[in-house]
């Protein structure tokens, strides 16, 4: 036994074109993400960056010192939260807030009000920003009239609050919206274990390879050669991710988190997967190895695209519309364990992955032992 894992390695490795798409093509193509995305950003991916809420300034009365505060209040918000748009008059505005122009017109009085035309994000921000405003002028007004010797202290915590806050993700990390499409390639480069596996699968089939012909007519059971090819290739691709994984931290600084024991699991069973699924399309039927090459090209790109691949919030899409095809596509699954790891801590969803991806594991293999023990040959 174990000089046919000897030789299943030697000849893994030294199928170069093979090895060139589970190995090689990951690295490129996660360079090319580094250099076209990875140092610009969201305006890198396409999708946009924080725009103020364009917004209509109607002075009703600023002789009140609650509506003069409110007013420079307005305009220290300017092209930071808000776009403020000027209007002759209160109709123009209005006409502007029913064409969509602008998502509210915000009114300058004693008791500064709000008028929006429908209900969305950015009216849900205008109308915060009103309440924050009032909250915090109220709490002002009972420090000044209570503890006037705290008013300075008071007046200090609110201008420094904006340098208090930084976006962070639940699990303590900092949020790029770049990391989605590095994840989604780890994703591609578990699956494209089916290069490997469709490759060497053929190699058990008499009707498509000599190979296939002296392998068929030994005492061998078939689930061990099975098994033997799993465990050499299983390591070999492994390795390969491995690699991707170094390359992606150390090199291009993308993060994947520092629980390294979850990690190594999570690769572990993405790349079993990968070479899984490569052995049941290898197993299936009496195709040829050109056909099983092109199924073995579309279960790894069809996945990798509904996973974000190529547009990073295509799995927030099904998501929101179709939620069982993230639960089924072993690199939504992938993905998703990756970013429990890289962005927040969910234990609960991280070990969901991992029940998915070993039922995944046992039906291949469980579907390809069955297929290929009932092949038979009039002649070899």
């Amino acid at each position: 036994m174990l000089h046919l894992l000897k030789y299943q390695f030697l000849q893994t490795i030294r199928s170069r074109s093979i090895m060139f798409w589970a190995l090689a093509f990951p690295l490129i193509l996660g360079t090319l993400f580094y250099v076209s995305i990875g140092n610009t950003g969201l305006a890198g991916t396409g999708e946009t960056d924080w725009e103020p809420v364009p917004v209509a300034i109607i002075t009703v009365d600023s002789s009140s010192a609650n509506a003069a505060s409110f007013l420079t209040f307005l305009n220290e918000m300017d092209q930071d939260m808000i776009d403020i748009h000027s209007y002759k008059t209160e109709k123009a505005a209005k006409k502007a807030l029913r064409r969509e122009e602008i998502s509210g017109i915000y009114y300058v009085k004693s008791v500064p009000s709000l008028t929006i035309a429908s209900n969305g994000i950015n009216q849900s921000i205008l109308s915060s920003l009103l309440d924050s405003y009032e909250k915090n002028a109220d709490m002002i007004l009972d420090i000044a009239t209570q503890h006037p010797e705290k008013l300075s202290d008071a007046l200090s915590s609110l201008n420094d609050y904006q340098t208090l806050v930084k976006e962070k993700s639940l699990g303590g990390h900092s949020l790029d919206p770049t990391l989605t499409y590095f994840l989604a390639l780890i994703a591609f480069a578990c699956l494209s274990g089916v290069y490997l596996s469709i490759h060497s699968t053929v190699q058990l089939q008499a009707n498509l390879s000599a190979l296939g012909e002296r392998r068929s007519i030994t005492p061998t059971h078939k689930l061990s050669l099975i098994l033997g090819d799993l465990l050499v290739l299983e390591s070999i691709h492994f390795v390969n991710i491995l690699i991707l994984e170094l390359y992606l931290t150390q090199v291009l600084h993308i993060s994947l988190g520092h629980d390294i024991p979850k990690l190594l699991l999570i690769t572990f069973m993405g790349t079993l997967i990968g070479i899984c699924l490569g052995i049941l399309i290898g197993c299936a039927g009496k195709l040829s190895y050109s056909v099983k090459s092109g199924i073995g090209v579309l279960v790894t790109l069809l996945p990798s695209f509904l996973a974000g691949l190529m547009f990073g919030g295509m799995k927030n899409v099904i998501e929101q519309h179709c939620p069982v095809i993230n639960r089924i596509n072993p690199a939504s699954v992938l993905s998703d364990a990756f970013y429990c790891l890289s962005v927040y801590d969910d234990a609960v969803r991280y070990r969901r992955c991992i029940l998915i991806l070993v039922i995944m594991c046992l039906l291949c293999i469980s579907f390809s032992f069955l297929m290929i023990r009932r092949e038979r040959y009039d002649s070899i």
